[in-house]
């Protein structure tokens, strides 16, 4: 084992600099032939978007193709995500992304069709995008960001968890946000993210994180 790496019971968590990370995602990703599905999960103040952003140039200078797509451009209309209101946990975790337009429009598509839509609603106009089809040719990686995202069923093959103790997530909440940690809550209750992701990050201190693994 690493000297820098330690293990606690049946858990081992190894320190990383976010260039290791990226490279031991890099690797794990293109070890896979054909396209393959990544979806980055994490509170907001971990940035999936951040490190999944990260990942696009390893992975075309490894010489794979990439979407890069983000569940906030695909919102369900704000009639329907803010029927009880906008400040509604229950409605946070359960009903704003439209889990299924994107397991058909990109993540089924991008398999089966070849091709994937890049966005679907201006998440701050509320507007269909219109945007026109990608293509995503054979061995394209669809890079995949959002929060709250394990629990909507999504077509993917590899998850990645950025995890935070309760109380780094509480400090990293704003304060006008503060009605979102039930539903992160609720997530950690009924969705226990670092057990069903596939890939797990403690996140606390996000310029030097840890991934752990379990035996």
């Amino acid at each position: 084992m690493p000297s820098h790496a330690w293990q606690h019971g049946a858990v081992r968590v190894e320190p990383l600099s976010v260039e290791g990370l990226i490279s031991r995602l890099v690797d794990r990703i293109t070890g896979s032939a054909g396209t393959v599905r990544v979806l980055v999960d994490g509170h907001p103040a971990t940035r999936p978007e951040a490190l999944a952003d990260a990942l696009v140039e390893p992975l075309r200078a490894a010489g794979r193709p990439v979407a890069r797509v983000r569940t906030r451009d695909f919102l369900r209309p704000a009639s329907l995500r803010l029927e009880h209101g906008r400040r509604d946990p229950d409605s946070l975790l359960d009903g704003w992304v439209d889990a299924g337009a994107l397991n058909r429009e990109v993540l089924t598509a991008a398999v089966d069709q070849g091709r994937y839509l890049p966005t679907l609603r201006d998440p701050v106009t509320d507007r269909s995008t219109r945007a026109a089809y990608a293509d995503a040719p054979p061995g394209t990686v669809v890079v995949l960001d959002g929060s709250l995202a394990l629990g909507l069923w999504l077509d993917v093959d590899l998850s990645v968890h950025l995890a935070l103790t309760r109380p780094a997530e509480t400090r990293g909440t704003p304060l006008d946000d503060a009605w979102q940690l039930a539903a992160y809550d609720r997530y950690r209750r009924e969705v226990a993210p670092e057990r069903a992701a596939d890939v797990v990050v403690r996140c606390d201190d996000p310029r030097h994180p840890a991934l752990v693994t379990r035996s």
